[in-house]
Formats: structure tokens, C-alpha cells, sequence
């Protein structure tokens, strides 16, 4: 269902019931959120001559950086001193995707369309779990419409995967491979590490390893077996695997025991 930033009910927000953790994850969130608008560059680029998906791709672009617009007002609401346009900037001057790309860099459409439904299944699962953690009431109703609107985004990119296959019939063994390693990238690369350090306004050098595990700690530990399983499903499908067949049921145990213990770690003391 669409919505604007006027659907919020600003006015409930409570001061006092922030939890700190939460707010230092919804400062790194607002910033990889509001980058939409350039992910959608990209996928116009890698679909050009599909009409219909690059109308989808742009209007997915702007939900996007309406998630990022709605969590960077509540950050500032919860911090006086956030300045999101600052941070933001100092993100894009550090982190640059490949627009220049025209071809997938997951090597085909499909696989392209196989890390999008990653991604938009991690991030469901992810306001999900923040909006169940969360108490102060603007927060979790923000969490509450993000997660819709990431299972809905996920349905976009699985029906065109599904559109795709028929045409380029890559193998399940391809898609799994692609899925697996677009969600190893989530604590590989440093685009949420990055995004950490630029809204939360860390001091430098830049400590990757630091902020990847500083995140973790914040984000994960919101998560309940319940948010990790719908996702995981969620991607298993997209992957070519029945998520409650004996495979999937195996790789769900071992996904859990590693998120738990990533967010377990302790973080560096500089995040």
C-alpha cells in the first residue's frame, strides 16, 4: 500500500523510550535506504529495452528513498545532532555503485533478479525484526510499513525472476551460488559497514572490520528465530530450493547459528 511521510504519526514519538542500539542501526539503515534512487539507475541500465520492469525499477527507486527520507526524520528526532544531508554525502563520496554498468554484474538478468529477492528478503525480515524490538511507538510503525514494502518488493523481483528463467534457464546450481554469495556479501562488502561509520559519525580511519561487527551486534541481535526463518525461506525459494525440504531445513539451522554468533561478537571499542 503506497504511503508518504504524512501516514507517520509523528506526534507519538516518545524520547524516552529509544533504545540506543536500535537508533544507531536506523542512522546507517536511513543512508543504504535513501541510495535507492542509484541502485535503480543501475537496474534501468542492466534492463534496458524492458519497459515494463524499468517503470517498476523507478518506482522502487523512490520507495526506497522514501525508507531512507521517513528513518533519517525519526534518527533526527532522536538525535538533535544528526545531520543526514552531511552523512549522506560523506557515503556517496566513499561508496560508489556501478552505474556505468550495463550488464548484471551477477552475469545474467536472472542472477541479478536472484540478489535483488536477497536482498529484499534479508531487509523484510530485517524492519521486521526491528519493528518487534523496538518501543518507542514512530520507530516500530516506520519498521512496520519498510517490511511490508520490502515482501512486496521481493514479489517484484521474484515474478520477473520467474519471467527471466523461462528465457535464460539457468541452472539451480547457478542460482544457488548466486544467492549464497550475494548474502555473504551483506557482511563482506562495505556498503552497510560504511554506512555504520558515516551515520553514526564515527571518528577516522575508516575501521571496516570494526563497524561490520558493530553493526552486527546492533541489527542481529533484534532478530528472533521467527524474522530469520520467513527470510531465509524467502531466499531459499528464490534460489530454485523448497525451503522446508531437508536441504533447506539444514541450511536454515546453520544460517541461524551464524547469525547469532556474528551478533554475539563484541564490537571494536571505536563503534
Amino acid at each position: 500500500m503506497e504511503w508518504t511521510l504524512d501516514d507517520i504519526e509523528w506526534r507519538r514519538f516518545e524520547p524516552r523510550k529509544i533504545d540506543a542500539d536500535l537508533l544507531a542501526a536506523a542512522r546507517a539503515a536511513a543512508i543504504v535506504e535513501h541510495n535507492g534512487g542509484d541502485y535503480a539507475v543501475y537496474l534501468r541500465n542492466v534492463f534496458a529495452g524492458d519497459a515494463d520492469f524499468c517503470a517498476a525499477a523507478e518506482a522502487w527507486g523512490r520507495e526506497e528513498t522514501r525508507h531512507g527520507k521517513a528513518l533519517a526524520r525519526w534518527a533526527a528526532m532522536a538525535d538533535p545532532e544528526f545531520d543526514f544531508d552531511r552523512r549522506f554525502d560523506k557515503f556517496t563520496a566513499g561508496f560508489r555503485l556501478p552505474l556505468e554498468a550495463r550488464q548484471s554484474v551477477r552475469g545474467s538478468r536472472s542472477g541479478e533478479l536472484i540478489a535483488r529477492c536477497v536482498v529484499e528478503a534479508a531487509t523484510s525480515s530485517f524492519y521486521s525484526a526491528m519493528a518487534d524490538a523496538a518501543h518507542e511507538p514512530v520507530f516500530r510503525q516506520i519498521c512496520r510499513r519498510i517490511a511490508a514494502d520490502e515482501f512486496r518488493h521481493y514479489k517484484l523481483f521474484h515474478d520477473a525472476l520467474k519471467r527471466y528463467l523461462e528465457c535464460e534457464r539457468i541452472g539451480r546450481r547457478r542460482r544457488l551460488w548466486v544467492a549464497l554469495r550475494r548474502y555473504m556479501e551483506t557482511g563482506a562488502d562495505d556498503e552497510l559497514p560504511y554506512a555504520y561509520h558515516c551515520g553514526n559519525d564515527l571518528p577516522e580511519p575508516y575501521d571496516r572490520r570494526a563497524c561490520a561487527r558493530a553493526w552486527s551486534r546492533r541489527a542481529w541481535s533484534a532478530y528472533r528465530r521467527r524474522h530469520f526463518d520467513r527470510g531465509f525461506r524467502m531466499i531459499l525459494k528464490a534460489a530454485g530450493l523448497r525451503p522446508r525440504g531437508w536441504v533447506g531445513r539444514g541450511a536454515a539451522r546453520a544460517g541461524w547459528g551464524l547469525m547469532r554468533w556474528q551478533a554475539a561478537r563484541p564490537a571494536a571499542r571505536a563503534a
